[in-house]
C-alpha cells in the first residue's frame, strides 16, 4: 500500500500526466481538495473509488484516513493542485505517514503559474527584460514568511513575479511593488487557470486591483507582474536563434 502525491494540476481533467491517471484510475481511495479541483479530474477514477473531499479536514483527519486504508490495503490517491512541490502541504503529510511507517511517493504535476502563462500566452522569461521567475506568497491569514523573503527584496530585482495566495491583498501589493516596477508595469491575474470558470484580468500596477474587486475575487487565482508579460515594447532575439552563433562544440 502506498499515498500516492499527485499533482493534479490547475484544474483541467486533461492536463495531468499519464502516470497521474494511471494511478488515480488504480486507486481504490481518492483524497481530493475540493476547493480548488475542477470536479472532472475525479472521472478518471475507478468507479468504485472511495472519493474524500478535504476542504473541511484537518491535519489529523486526513491522516486517520491515510491509516485506514493502509490498514486495509488500499492505495490512496492524494491529490494536491497544481504541482506538490509548492505550497502544497506535502511535508507535514509525509512526515505524519513517516511516522506511521506508510509508503508514499510524489507524482509531479502543471503548476498554476504555468497554466496562468499558458493562458496569457506569455514566456516569463524574456531576454533583455526578465531572465528569473520568482514564485512567492503574500501573509494574512497563513503562516508567517521568512524575514529574508520580504517582497520588496524580490520586487528589487525586476524578475517576473508570480503571487500565490495573495488575492485578498492585490491592492496592497500592487502599491509595494509599484515602487520597483513602475505603476505602468503589466500585472495579469488568472482565476482557476484551465477550468470552466476560468477569468482573466489584464491591467497594470495602477489598474489591476480595480479590476479584481470588480470581478470580486477572493481565491484561486495567481498574479502575475513583469515586463515581461508585455515583450513587445522591447523584444530582442535571445543568443539561442542568434545566426552567428558556433553550433559546434554543444553549449
Amino acid at each position: 500500500m502506498t499515498v500516492h502525491f499527485i499533482g493534479a494540476g490547475p484544474g483541467a481533467a486533461d492536463l495531468l500526466t499519464l502516470r497521474a491517471v494511471h494511478l488515480i484510475q488504480r486507486s481504490p481511495v481518492c483524497l481530493y481538495p475540493g476547493t480548488y479541483l475542477d470536479p472532472d479530474i475525479l472521472t478518471h477514477s475507478a468507479p468504485n473509488a472511495e472519493l474524500i473531499d478535504t476542504q473541511h479536514l484537518n491535519l489529523d483527519q486526513i491522516i486517520a484516513h491515510c491509516r485506514r486504508a493502509h490498514a486495509e490495503g488500499k492505495d490512496v490517491a492524494r491529490l494536491c493542485s497544481g504541482d506538490p512541490s509548492t505550497y502544497s502541504a506535502v511535508t507535514e503529510q509525509a512526515r505524519r505517514l513517516d511516522a506511521h511507517a506508510i509508503p508514499w511517493d510524489v507524482t509531479p504535476g502543471v503548476p498554476a503559474y504555468a497554466a496562468a502563462a499558458a493562458v496569457l500566452g506569455a514566456e516569463l522569461t524574456v531576454p533583455e527584460l526578465a531572465q528569473s521567475v520568482v514564485l512567492t506568497r503574500a501573509q494574512a491569514r497563513s503562516t508567517a514568511m521568512p524575514e529574508s523573503e520580504a517582497l520588496a527584496g524580490f520586487a528589487r530585482t525586476r524578475a517576473t513575479l508570480v503571487l500565490h495566495l495573495a488575492i485578498t491583498r492585490v491592492a496592497e501589493l500592487a502599491d509595494e511593488l509599484a515602487e520597483h516596477y513602475g505603476t505602468d508595469c503589466p500585472a495579469a491575474v488568472v482565476y482557476r487557470a484551465s477550468q470552466p470558470e476560468q477569468l482573466v484580468l489584464r491591467g497594470t500596477l495602477a489598474t489591476i486591483a480595480d479590476r479584481v474587486r470588480e470581478a470580486g475575487l477572493r481565491q484561486a487565482a495567481v498574479i502575475l507582474v513583469g515586463r515581461a508579460l508585455e515583450p513587445s515594447v522591447h523584444c530582442v532575439q535571445s543568443h539561442l536563434y542568434d545566426p552567428g552563433r558556433s553550433r559546434s562544440g554543444g553549449e
